[in-house]
């Protein structure tokens, strides 16, 4: 499966489209015809809770391929190569998750699930290969969602079938682990009616954004290419934090003992999802937003451009901000997955109790809402809107859990930037000391810790120093060696930061949200020190 997002923002120029309905319709490719026959069907269906029923199937589906890429795997980083890793208990997890695939399709079938058992007894007992061959075509044909249903069923069992015979091996390695999970990688790219083996894909059924304010700041960006890079970015932080609440519906349900092999396979698309997403934004933002506001420049009139001087001035600096706010939260976003998947959840071969799965899995998505639920209040902010939390989120304790972390973070970034200047003064202004490479080292640190999670402070605290400090971090970024006019700036500024977030500090401590809630200054030092060790 393609992590590459780029055919999601491409738009034939014209202005005035929706893009958030355009993704929500779009991404999966389906004809017309096949969309309309999907939600009829989906409008059809009587299964209970079909919401989640049909959200879980196509996740599990996704889970399937993105977990056959070992970066989708939880677990620090080791130097062991695949070559020489047993992928046994991977392939354990994947047959497992595959079960759950044939139960959910079984359980959307309905009494159409018995026509399959008859026919699976039929391909054992037609004695002419002639006849099994018909029976085989006459049940490949995906004219329906029931009938593409019927098709992942067969081959999703078969896949079972196999799977229990591979591991009876001692060893399964990787390319065996490879080969049986890209089968079913193919089985579900020729299904008709569900195949989400897309990076980025939304549907109408899971993905529309409940909350007006957000729907309505969507509406009003400016500017073709930011319009739908802001549309893109809302709907794939609500999917992630959609995959927690399967999570936690996953860790709670004891009625399914297969509780490993269904987590993995979700969190390898959470995984593959925010990479696709923090790749993208690092690396396309701002050559998007570049060209749209070129294209933009070259239309108006040589006769205006004296006149449109400054309004075209100010909208290549919001396209700056809006750059800034985007690739900063790539850089955060990035970062929380790798502290989740490389710290907080065991490795995929660990031979960890269901009981403590279940735990970890809790954890997880508890650490990582309100990280997501903070990037979308900031990106908000970023684009001039004040989002509430209890518009935004259906999560009756996401004010609680937002303000908490954004406490942690600011005493983090606090830390941070007084250590940077402590360290900037201790060098020393010498010219000569400025030019060797472990000189400069920690200034590309600091550079790095600010896009990751100083800029979205500057945002969500309403610094009234946002420009300067900006202009002082930009001066460091933009200079090969180090200048000591500029690094002086930027440690007077990091200095009046550091004042300013500890009384922000103070003030989040005070919410009414947080009364009786003290600050955990032990976890985070703790997660301060593994976010240190991480991006050394």
């Amino acid at each position: 499966m393609s992590s590459d997002a780029s055919g999601i923002l491409r738009g034939s120029g014209h202005p005035g489209r929706n893009a958030y309905a355009e993704l929500l319709r779009d991404t999966r490719g389906l004809r017309r015809e096949q969309q309309q026959a999907r939600e009829a069907w989906f409008a059809r269906l009587a299964a209970d809770k079909k919401d989640e029923t049909l959200f879980e199937l196509e996740i599990l589906l996704k889970g399937v391929a993105c977990f056959a890429n070992p970066r989708n795997h939880p677990g620090a980083g080791r130097r062991q190569t695949i070559v020489s890793h047993d992928f046994r208990e991977h392939l354990q997890h994947a047959r497992d998750g595959m079960a759950r695939v044939v139960q959910l399709t079984r359980a959307m079938l309905g009494d159409r699930d018995r026509a399959f058992v008859f026919q699976r007894y039929l391909e054992t007992v037609l004695p002419e290969d002639t006849a099994r061959t018909r029976l085989l075509h006459a049940t490949m044909a995906q004219e329906s969602p029931e009938s593409s249903l019927f098709v992942l069923r067969h081959g999703f069992t078969n896949l079972i079938e196999v799977a229990g015979g591979l591991l009876r091996l001692q060893r399964v390695n990787f390319r065996l682990f490879y080969a049986h999970l890209a089968t079913a990688m193919r089985e579900i790219a020729q299904s008709t009616f569900f195949n989400p083996l897309h990076a980025l894909e939304f549907r109408p059924e899971f993905d529309r954004i409940a909350s007006t304010q957000v729907l309505e700041l969507i509406h009003r960006v400016p500017g073709e290419q930011a319009h739908r890079l802001v549309a893109l970015t809302f709907l794939a932080l609500f999917r992630m934090l959609r995959y927690l609440r399967l999570l936690d519906a996953i860790a709670l349900d004891h009625s399914d003992h297969r509780v490993a092999g269904r987590g993995y396979l979700v969190l390898a698309v959470l995984r593959s999802d925010a990479r696709a997403l923090s790749n993208y934004l690092r690396r396309r933002a701002g050559a998007l937003l570049a060209d749209s506001f070129e294209r933009d420049l070259l239309r108006v009139p040589a006769g205006e451009i004296v006149a449109r001087h400054d309004e075209l001035a100010a909208e290549g600096h919001r396209l700056l901000s809006t750059k800034a706010a985007l690739t900063g939260l790539a850089a955060n976003l990035r970062l929380e997955m790798r502290r989740a998947f490389e710290h907080d959840l065991p490795p995929a071969d660990a031979l960890v109790s269901e009981s403590e799965f279940r735990m970890r899995l809790r954890a997880v998505s508890h650490g990582l809402r309100p990280a997501l639920q903070n990037a979308i209040l900031f990106l908000g902010r970023s684009l001039g809107a004040k989002l509430e939390e209890g518009r935004v989120f259906d999560d009756q304790a996401a004010r609680r859990a937002t303000s908490d972390r954004l406490r942690r973070d600011v005493w983090m970034f606090a830390q941070i930037a007084r250590a940077f200047a402590s360290k900037a003064r201790i060098t020393g202004p010498a010219p000569d000391r400025w030019t060797g490479i472990a000189s400069f080292a920690f200034v590309r640190e600091f550079l790095s810790y600010f896009r990751a999670m100083g800029y979205p402070l500057l945002r969500v605290g309403d610094y009234p120093r946002v420009d300067a400090f900006v202009s002082a971090m930009t001066a460091l970024e933009d200079s090969d060696l180090l200048d000591p006019q500029r690094l002086d700036a930027a440690i007077r500024e990091c200095e009046a930061f550091f004042e300013f977030l500890m009384k922000l500090f103070e003030q989040i401590s005070k919410r009414e949200d947080l009364v009786g809630v003290p600050f955990d200054r032990k976890g985070a030092a703790r997660a301060l020190r593994l976010y240190l060790g991480e991006r050394a």
